[in-house]
Parts: C-alpha cells; sequence; structure tokens
C-alpha cells in the first residue's frame, strides 16, 4: 500500500513538473511571439502614419498623428503600450476598413477554418491509409506511386494548382463552382451564424445553398488537401516502415494473427501516437499557410484579408492577423502535446 502511494506521489509530482515546464515553454513562446511581431511591424519600410493622413497630408497634420500613434516614443515604450492593448484584446483599427481588427479577423476567419478544416479532412483520409499501403508494398510499384505523388504535393506550387483546377474542372468540365464562397443566389437563403456555411447550410436545412457551397469549397479544399496528404502519407509511411520491423510484429505473424490484422490495428494503433502531431501541426499550417489559395480562389478568408492589408501598407491588420495565426500554431501545437502524452503508455507512466 505505501508502494502504491509512493508511486502515485511520484507520478503527480512528475505530471505537476511537467505542467509547469510547458506552461512556462508557452508563456515564453507567447512573448516571443509578440516581441517579433511588434519588430516585423517596425522593420517593415512602410510608414503608418501616412497609411492614416495620406501623402498629401500637410506636416502638421503628419506630427500629430506621429506622436498620437505613439512612434515619438523609444521603442521598448512602444513594445509596452502595444503590449497592454493586446493584453485586453486590442488590435488596433484597421487603416482599410475603418472597423476594430477584432471585428474583423472574427469576420473573415470562418472562412479559412471552414477550408482548412474540409481540407485536413481530405488529407487525413488519404494520406493515412496511402502511407500505409506505401508501407505494406514496400518497394514495390504501389510505393513508389505513392511516393511520386507526395513528391508532386511537395514540389508544385500550389497557386499553379489551383489555376491549372479552375481552368479544368471549373471553365473546361464545369463540374465544380467558381471562386468565392457562395453564389449570391444563395447568399440570403440562410442565416450565418457561425460564418462556416457548410455547417449553417446543413443545421438550417438550406441544401441547395449547402450543394452551392459544397461545389465551391471542393476545389481549394482538395487542392490543400493533396498538399498536406503529401506530407501525412510520407509520414504515415515511415513510421508504419518502423512498426512493421518490430518484434511484437512478428510475434503476432508467428502467432498466426491475420496480416490485415496486424497491419491496421496493431502496427497502426502504435504509429498513430506520432502521427496526431503530425495532422495537428499540417492542420495548423492550412490555417496559417492558405493565403495563395485564398488568393486564387477569391476565398474571403484570413488569408485573403492579410493580402489586401499588406498591399494597402494595413500594418495594424497584418501584425493582428500574424499574431492569431501564431497563437493557433503555439495551441495546435500545444495540443497536439497534450494528446501525445495522452495516448503513449510511456510518457503516461513517466518512463
Amino acid at each position: 500500500m505505501t508502494t502504491l502511494t509512493h508511486n502515485r506521489g511520484r507520478r503527480g509530482a512528475l505530471w505537476l513538473r511537467r505542467a509547469v515546464g510547458l506552461l512556462a515553454t508557452v508563456a515564453a513562446t507567447f512573448f516571443g511571439l509578440l516581441l517579433v511581431t511588434f519588430l516585423i511591424g517596425r522593420i517593415v519600410p512602410v510608414d503608418p502614419v501616412l497609411a492614416v493622413v495620406g501623402d498629401r497630408a500637410p506636416q502638421s497634420v503628419y506630427d500629430k498623428v506621429f506622436h498620437e500613434l505613439g512612434l515619438d516614443r523609444p521603442l521598448w515604450e512602444q513594445f509596452w503600450m502595444w503590449l497592454q492593448k493586446v493584453a485586453t484584446g486590442d488590435f488596433g483599427t484597421s487603416f482599410l476598413t475603418k472597423k476594430p481588427i477584432v471585428e474583423d479577423i472574427r469576420r473573415v476567419f470562418p472562412a479559412t477554418l471552414e477550408l482548412a478544416t474540409v481540407s485536413i479532412i481530405i488529407g487525413t483520409l488519404v494520406g493515412v491509409p496511402a502511407g500505409v499501403w506505401a508501407a505494406v508494398r514496400q518497394g514495390r510499384w504501389a510505393d513508389q506511386l505513392v511516393r511520386v505523388l507526395g513528391l508532386v504535393g511537395y514540389s508544385a506550387p500550389i497557386f499553379w494548382l489551383g489555376l491549372l483546377g479552375l481552368l479544368i474542372f471549373y471553365a473546361k468540365l464545369g463540374i465544380v463552382a467558381g471562386p468565392g464562397r457562395i453564389d449570391i443566389a444563395y447568399e440570403y437563403s440562410f442565416t450565418p451564424e457561425t460564418g462556416l456555411y457548410l455547417w449553417d447550410t446543413a443545421r438550417q436545412g438550406a441544401w441547395d445553398a449547402f450543394g452551392n457551397a459544397f461545389s465551391h469549397i471542393i476545389l481549394p479544399a482538395s487542392l490543400l488537401g493533396y498538399f498536406s496528404m503529401a506530407y501525412i502519407s510520407r509520414m504515415t509511411r515511415s513510421f508504419m516502415l518502423a512498426e512493421l520491423g518490430q518484434e511484437y510484429i512478428v510475434t503476432a505473424r508467428v502467432k498466426g494473427v491475420p496480416e490485415w490484422r496486424i497491419v491496421w490495428v496493431h502496427a497502426l494503433r502504435n504509429a498513430a501516437v506520432p502521427l496526431v502531431t503530425v495532422i495537428a501541426l499540417s492542420y495548423a499550417g492550412l490555417l496559417e499557410g492558405s493565403v495563395l489559395t485564398e488568393t486564387v480562389f477569391a476565398w474571403p478568408g484570413l488569408g485573403q484579408y492579410l493580402t489586401n492589408s499588406l498591399q494597402n501598407a494595413d500594418m495594424n491588420a497584418v501584425l493582428g492577423g500574424t499574431l492569431v495565426i501564431g497563437a493557433i500554431f503555439v495551441g495546435l501545437n500545444l495540443l497536439s502535446d497534450l494528446l501525445y502524452s495522452m495516448l503513449d503508455a510511456r510518457v503516461r507512466r513517466g518512463s
């Protein structure tokens, strides 16, 4: 009884140390993210005052706005002022839309979230079985096919694939809808409660609008899904090859366990532990890296918002969007670490 209590106390202390270390790491990461984001806004050769007053404003107006923005203060004081505003959720006002940046991000982020979510579902549902298939058929034509498709997914520019997809599937074949999220004929046939059009239309039973929204999203989501599939299939193949060479696999085969059960139950279950991290980071990459895809498909998401803001020297919006993307990446990375700890028995035991 004493030994059991001692072991529980040791595990509790170990988890406490890990939790404290994890929180310290997250806090340091967020502070570094804030600092780098702030410095980017000061290094970029864009005058925020001119973005407000224009290049024909008199010098007196320029000097007044320069003082109101706090640009005449030391750099560390500017950072502290900005840090205080960010802590309260105030990213400033967009010079382009004349609205609070938090409000703009709240408006455009659901479009990016929906696109990235559909993309990661496609990439996972295709990438994991493809990686398993390649590992089981190592060195054969199936393995070579998966590796070549993955290489193309890595190498081909996403904007080129987007333009090619629009030309073939929209302009020539007409089997998908064009740029945008939904046709204007269906835009007012449902209430965008969450901003996720597929969810809102299905929940409200607006199936015609659902079909139109699905027709718009399927092409860009498939392209982004193909991009993530290339990475997921490659990592799945590596993890499966490592597991298929373990002694427990040989033992299972000697015992006469069916091959499908060895591959899809025993090996894949163990390979799924590190694969969770791969999928989570791929999802974060889709959330932050869909700028070109959103631009090509005129997708009104965070990527297009950042592109328009950058083109119009709206640095407040650029910094706010960059900070949100960085926070999402850190959050998903933290979530993947927690899931890894929950799924891996060795981590739970502290071994």
